[in-house]
């Protein structure tokens, strides 16, 4: 397994749609191994492929607490089917825009279609934290970043801030 490298905004490839699988195979299952592998050492919650440079429909989430097992998902073409009229509001982040937060209100629960890491049709109904992370997940499948919801303003300055912390990670 490998560590990928995570891009960050602004890079364009993040505002890019992303493209269905069109089989599951033991490649790409080692791609979504390196993907957990690069979420977890991070550290995160949820990664999409696009922020690992590939524009395919792929998350991996673990949203099990530090003080217990991982418990990772893998997401292949998922498709929100389904949202609360409910909302939640979590402060978000995300491993693109490092060491930024913001409050992002969301539907509470959702039910989202998927295909497993063995190839297999699946449903998932998420409450919380998990209903949190598919959708913002979700979101870098369409090319929209959690800060997309912020002011004009805010948002610059979130890039602004990452682009600071991204040039002194080099130096």
């Amino acid at each position: 397994m490998a560590i990928l490298p995570i891009l960050t905004v602004p890079d364009t490839i993040l505002k890019k749609k992303s493209k269905p699988v069109k089989k599951v195979d033991d490649k790409l299952r080692a791609f979504m191994d390196d993907m957990l592998e690069s979420m977890y050492d991070a550290p995160g919650v949820g990664l999409a492929a696009v922020q690992v440079g590939k524009l395919l429909r792929i998350l991996v989430i673990d949203v099990s607490p530090d003080d217990e097992d991982p418990d990772p998902h893998f997401y292949i073409n998922p498709e929100i089917t389904w949202t609360s009229e409910d909302l939640a509001v979590y402060n978000e982040g995300c491993l693109s825009v490092p060491e930024q937060y913001a409050d992002i209100e969301r539907p509470a629960e959702c039910k989202a279609t998927f295909i497993d890491y063995d190839g297999e049709n699946q449903e998932i109904h998420a409450k919380g934290l998990l209903a949190t992370c598919i959708q913002h997940e979700m979101d870098h499948l369409n090319g929209i970043v959690f800060i997309d919801y912020l002011s004009k303003i805010k948002r610059s300055m979130f890039v602004r801030k990452v682009k600071k912390f991204v040039k002194e990670k080099e130096e």
